[in-house]
C-alpha cells in the first residue's frame, strides 16, 4: 500500500505511528536502514484495531530487544511493530506460575523469578532478548530453553484475533517451533519450582560468570550468529568456525569476535552488505572444508 494511503489509514492512531522511521539504533549490530511503517502498540484494544486496519495487506514483523536480528539498509517495505511497556507486565500466579508480557525481558523473569524463590529460570539472566523473542526461537543456553519452563502462550494473528495456546500444542526443536510467523505473542505463562533465594542466586551468577568468560559483551553484536549443527554433529558452531575460517577476516567494519567465533561484531559503522557478506563467507568456508552447513540463528530482515 502507497504510504499516502497508509497515512489516511492510520490517522487515527497519532504519533504512534511512524513512517519511514529509521531502524538502525533499535538493534544491537546498530545496522539498517527504515521502515515503511512502525507502529508502538500501546494497549490490546488499540493492537486489535491497527491489524484489522490493515486487513492483512501489508507485511508484519515484530521487534523486540533487537538482540538477534540483522536489519537491510535499504527500505523495509512493511510495517514493524513494537510492543509498548504495557506489554511489560510480570505478575505471579499461586505459589509457582509467573504470567509475563511479550516485552518482559528475559533477565527481568529471570530476576523476578529469583524474588519469589522460584527455580528453572536462573538460564534466562544470560539471555539478552524478550519473552516474546525468546519464545518464538524458543531461546536457550547451559542446556535449558524455553520449551523447559512454558506453559502457554497468548498471541495474536494477523487479522486481530486473540488465541490462547498451551505449551503441550507446540512443537519445539532445538531453536524452533512450529507456531506460525504471522502470530504476535502478547504474554505467557511459566511454571518454576519452589526453591530457596540463596540457592537460585548462586546458580545464576555461576551462569553469568560463565557466560562473560568465554562471550563477549559490551559490543555491538547480535549473538550466536549460527546454530550449533545438532543434525549433522556434535562439534559447535564455533569449532566449525574456528578450524574453517581465518579469524581476521572482515568485511567493511563487520568483523569476527576473538573471544567466541560465533560472535560477529560491528566494530564501528558496518552495513547490511558487510554483515551479510561475513556471514555468507563463513558459511561458504565451513561447507567446504567439514561438508557441514551451518543454519543461521540471527534472522534477517529485508
Amino acid at each position: 500500500m502507497e504510504i499516502n494511503k497508509l497515512k489516511k489509514l492510520l490517522n487515527e492512531f497519532g504519533d504512534n505511528v511512524r513512517f519511514e522511521h529509521d531502524l538502525k539504533k533499535k538493534n544491537w549490530f546498530n545496522i539498517g536502514g527504515k521502515s515503511k511503517v512502525y507502529y508502538k502498540a500501546d494497549n490490546l484494544r488499540e493492537l486489535i484495531n491497527f491489524l484489522k486496519k490493515l486487513n492483512n495487506k501489508e507485511k508484519i514483523f515484530t521487534l523486540g530487544a533487537g538482540s538477534n536480528i540483522l536489519i537491510n539498509d535499504k527500505l523495509f517495505d512493511g510495517v514493524v511493530i513494537k510492543l509498548s511497556k504495557n506489554f511489560n507486565n510480570i505478575s505471579l500466579l499461586g505459589e509457582d506460575i509467573i504470567i509475563a508480557g511479550s516485552a518482559v525481558l528475559d533477565k527481568s523473569l529471570s530476576e523476578f523469578a529469583l524474588n519469589n524463590n522460584l527455580s528453572g529460570f536462573e538460564f534466562l539472566s544470560c539471555i539478552p532478548g524478550t519473552i516474546g523473542g525468546g519464545i518464538r526461537m524458543n531461546a536457550g543456553c547451559f542446556k535449558k530453553e524455553f520449551k523447559d519452563i512454558l506453559l502457554s502462550i497468548q498471541a495474536i494473528d494477523k487479522f486481530g484475533q486473540v488465541v490462547t495456546i498451551p505449551s503441550a500444542d507446540i512443537k519445539f526443536e532445538y531453536r524452533k517451533n512450529d507456531l506460525s510467523d504471522d502470530l504476535i505473542f502478547l504474554s505467557a505463562s511459566f511454571k518454576g519450582i519452589k526453591s530457596n533465594y540463596e540457592k537460585i542466586n548462586d546458580e545464576i551468577n555461576k551462569l553469568k560468570t560463565e557466560k562473560e568468560k568465554n562471550q563477549p559483551t559490551q559490543i555491538k553484536t547480535s549473538g550466536s550468529t549460527f546454530k550449533n549443527p545438532v543434525s549433522q554433529t556434535k562439534r559447535k558452531a564455533w569449532e566449525l568456525i574456528k578450524e574453517s575460517v581465518p579469524l581476521d577476516k572482515t568485511f567493511g567494519d563487520a568483523c569476527i569476535s576473538l573471544k567466541h567465533c560465533n560472535f560477529f561484531v560491528n566494530k564501528g559503522d558496518a552495513k547490511f552488505e558487510d554483515m551479510k557478506k561475513l556471514i555468507d563467507f563463513v558459511t561458504k568456508n565451513v561447507l567446504e572444508k567439514t561438508k557441514i552447513s551451518l543454519e543461521k540463528e540471527i534472522k534477517i530482515l529485508e
